[in-house]
């Protein structure tokens, strides 16, 4: 059954205890960094919406941890703001930053980079849609990142979840393109829960989520763009009872974006066939 599948990729828990869950990523950050030890830097963009806040949070807890108990100083947490031009939730973001205190801050305007691939790919013939268009932006803000980590022994930190996993919401080899993500397992509202457990400002986990990368949609909500919420979702990955219209759409979504969560498809995978 497909949604027996699902369930089992995403592994969502129905219930969880949100302190256990915060230490679950706090560790496995931990581990990560033990384990490749020429590691230093953990990188992350940070937008001001609930992933990338919650995640920029544990990280730098993480960070702060295993600075203490090694007693290594050279461990950091670099947050980079990448706006395109002018972000209009900007107040967000650095509220987000506020309220996770990263080691670092950088500041990377992403408008020049993706305007100038925008006017290179027109001279080749090939005009952008405004959604080819924010795909650019998304991709050029973790080129962006790998960049960052490339100098500064570091890996890029994704903000990957499973309510966001399972519909593919998310730009292959953008936002989907990190070498590690510590909130992969829960869904949006165990998210919220998390965020309010560690004291996080309500109005940054209780904004509708937008990937906000068209400049003709504007913070166009994920919900709509999606045909389904996060609620019917969650509910779905949690296995309670959804309507067949919205338990249908997700796995429309699931199975339309599969692509998005496989590597590049060789002779020797079943996937292409």
């Amino acid at each position: 059954m497909l949604r027996e599948k699902i369930l089992a990729e995403m592994k969502v828990k129905p219930n969880i205890d949100p302190n256990e869950e915060i230490r679950r990523s706090i560790d496995f950050l931990k581990e990560y960094l033990k384990k490749h030890s020429f590691l230093k830097t953990l990188i992350l963009g940070i937008s001001g919406g609930q992933d990338s806040t919650l995640t920029g949070k544990l990280t730098q807890m993480a960070v702060d941890e295993i600075r203490a108990e090694s007693g290594a100083t050279d461990y950091q947490f670099i947050a980079v703001s990448l706006p395109y031009g002018n972000q209009l939730d900007e107040a967000d973001r650095q509220d987000a930053l506020a309220f996770i205190v990263p080691d670092k801050i950088m500041t990377i305007n992403i408008k020049a980079a993706v305007d100038a691939s925008e006017m290179t790919l027109k001279q080749a013939g090939i005009e952008l849609s405004d959604f080819a268009k924010g795909n650019e932006k998304a991709r050029e803000r973790m080129k962006a990142q790998y960049s960052i980590a490339a100098m500064t022994n570091g890996a890029v930190v994704g903000t990957d979840h499973s309510a966001e996993a399972v519909t593919g919401f998310y730009t292959k080899y953008g936002d989907g393109g990190a070498d590690v993500n510590p909130i992969f397992r829960l869904n949006k509202r165990q998210g919220r829960a998390l965020l309010e457990t560690l004291g996080c400002p309500k109005h940054l986990y209780l904004k509708k989520p937008t990937a906000d990368l068209e400049d003709d949609k504007p913070g166009l909500p994920d919900e709509i763009a999606l045909g389904v919420t996060y609620d019917q979702i969650d509910d779905y990955l949690e296995g309670k009872q959804v309507e067949q219209s919205a338990a249908e759409k997700i796995e429309y979504w699931y199975l339309k974006t599969q692509h998005k969560r496989h590597l590049a498809i060789t002779i020797f995978d079943d996937f292409w066939k």
